[in-house]
C-alpha cells in the first residue's frame, strides 16, 4: 500500500534533518507517479485563555497515521454527513467545512463549537508530492467555559495547551513536530494576547489562500507561498521577493518581503 511504501523509504534514507528526509520520501514517490488527490478537509484552533496569556489546544496524531506524530490542531477530513446547504438550497463549501470541523474537535478531543460561531481565517494546500493531500479550511474558536479536553488514545495519543511562541520553541529544541499550516499559524497568533484580541483580529483579515511549493536550500526544506521569487519553478534561490518558511533542523524562519 502507499502510505506503507513511504514509511519504508522514510526509514531508508539516513540523514541528519527529519525534515530533509521526509521531504526526500516524499519526492521518491512522486516521481515514481503517486501523487494523491486533494482531499478535502477542515481544521479548528480551538483558543483559551491561560495563566500566560492566549493558549491553542494542541493534539499529537498517533504515529501510523497521516501526519502521525506531529502535532496538530483539531480536524479532518470533510464527510458526506457534514453537508450544509444555503438559502437557495445548494451546498455551501465554507459551512459544510465548519460543521465539518466542529464534528472532528468532539471526536478527537470531546470538544464542542458552535460551527456557526467559527471564524475562518486561512486556506491550505500541500505540495503534489505530499502522500496525503488535505485541501483544509482553517477556522478559530474559543473553548467553552465548561470544557473539559479528553482523547481517545487511538488516533490522538496526547493533547496540551501550548502558548503559540512556546510550541514554536518547542519544534526548535526538537521536542515536538509542527507541519507548515500549523506552524505560520502560530506564528500568526503570537499578534495576540488573548482570546478576544484573536477572534477579533482574525475576523478583520481577508482569509488567506496557500498553496504550497517546497525547494531545497542549504538551511533546509523551503516552503514557498505566492509572491516568492521561487515558488512557480521551486527554486529558493531565486533573487527577489520572498514568502517563505525555512525549515532549519534547528529553527523555523518565516520571511516575507518585497524583494
Amino acid at each position: 500500500p502507499y502510505e506503507q511504501t513511504f514509511r519504508r523509504i522514510l526509514t531508508a534514507i539516513v540523514t541528519d534533518h527529519r525534515d530533509q528526509r521526509r521531504f526526500d520520501a516524499w519526492e521518491r514517490l512522486h516521481r515514481n507517479g503517486e501523487t494523491s488527490e486533494l482531499i478535502p478537509a477542515a481544521t479548528v484552533v480551538v483558543m483559551r485563555d491561560g495563566d500566560r496569556g492566549l493558549e491553542s489546544l494542541m493534539l499529537r496524531k498517533n504515529s501510523k497515521v497521516a501526519f502521525g506524530g506531529m502535532w496538530v490542531f483539531p480536524g479532518g477530513r470533510i464527510d458526506e454527513e457534514d453537508t450544509a446547504f444555503d438559502r437557495n438550497g445548494d451546498r455551501d463549501e465554507l459551512a459544510t467545512a465548519a460543521v465539518a470541523a466542529a464534528r472532528e474537535a468532539v471526536e478527537e478531543a470531546s470538544v464542542v463549537v458552535d460551527p456557526a460561531s467559527l471564524i475562518w481565517f486561512s486556506h491550505w494546500v500541500p505540495p503534489p508530492i505530499s502522500p496525503k493531500r488535505f485541501s483544509t479550511f482553517f477556522f478559530a474558536a474559543r473553548l467553552a467555559d465548561d470544557a473539559v479536553v479528553t482523547i481517545d488514545d487511538g488516533e490522538i495519543t496526547a493533547h496540551r495547551w501550548l502558548r503559540p511562541a512556546e510550541a514554536m520553541e518547542r519544534r526548535d529544541n526538537s521536542e515536538i513536530e509542527l507541519a507548515p499550516p500549523t506552524w505560520m499559524t502560530l506564528n500568526l497568533l503570537t499578534r495576540w494576547q488573548n482570546v478576544d484580541e484573536a477572534l477579533s483580529g482574525l475576523g478583520e483579515i481577508e482569509p488567506v489562500f496557500y498553496e504550497t511549493h517546497i525547494g531545497r536550500s542549504d538551511d533546509g526544506p523551503v516552503a514557498m507561498w505566492e509572491g516568492d521569487a521561487g515558488y512557480e519553478i521551486g527554486d529558493p534561490g531565486m533573487p527577489g521577493a520572498r514568502h517563505r518558511l525555512t525549515m532549519g533542523r534547528d529553527r523555523y524562519v518565516f520571511l516575507r518581503s518585497a524583494g
